[in-house]
């Protein structure tokens, strides 16, 4: 296993869309899959699609950590080959989004809150699931990766994009209302 290079806003990999996996099974998908695990522990990160470490073909792993998600939710790993994803219903819901390809910025994103992936396996097989809140915000930005669309081009105001620190500093330095 190997620890890849990252690619970051404004490499050309990052605005292509992705191609097809032809043979979930090959070795060297898994290889590519063994890999972008590590450097997504590395980074640290919560998810991470094959793009993003410039290999053009759509293949996505995260992992939804205790804490962020119910107990019953939470994932140590899943990995996505030729993953769509369905809308189930209208509803959204506005939160913060990093990504390591813009590291150290963030900014708020709309994401659908209920969604069906479906998806190959790394042994051939099929997955087909629904997701909701922080699930659903994770795949649905891992996914966006794979047709060339970062989460800056999701925002619906550029007011809340900025750097991680920055806005820790003006909370911080906010004095509190009681």
């Amino acid at each position: 296993m190997a620890i890849l290079r990252i690619a970051r806003m404004g490499h050309p990999i990052l605005m292509t869309p992705a191609e097809p996996v032809l043979d979930p099974t090959e070795p060297l998908i898994t290889t590519l899959v063994s890999d972008m695990v590590e450097t997504m522990i590395d980074a640290p990160g919560i998810g991470l699609a094959a793009p993003q470490v410039h290999a053009p073909l759509r293949v996505v792993v995260y992992r939804l950590p205790e804490g962020r998600v119910p107990a019953d939710e939470a994932r140590e790993l899943t990995v996505l080959i030729n993953p769509t994803i369905t809308i189930l219903d209208d509803a959204t819901d506005l939160d913060t989004e990093g990504c390591l390809s813009l590291p150290g910025m963030r900014g708020e994103v709309p994401r659908a809150v209920h969604v069906r992936i479906q998806a190959d396996t790394l042994g051939g097989g099929k997955l087909d699931y629904e997701a909701q809140g922080f699930h659903a915000r994770v795949v649905q930005h891992e996914c966006d990766h794979l047709d060339g669309i970062l989460y800056p081009m999701r925002m619906e105001s550029l007011k809340t994009f900025g750097y991680i620190e920055e806005a820790n500093k003006v909370v911080l330095s906010t004095p509190r209302q009681e």
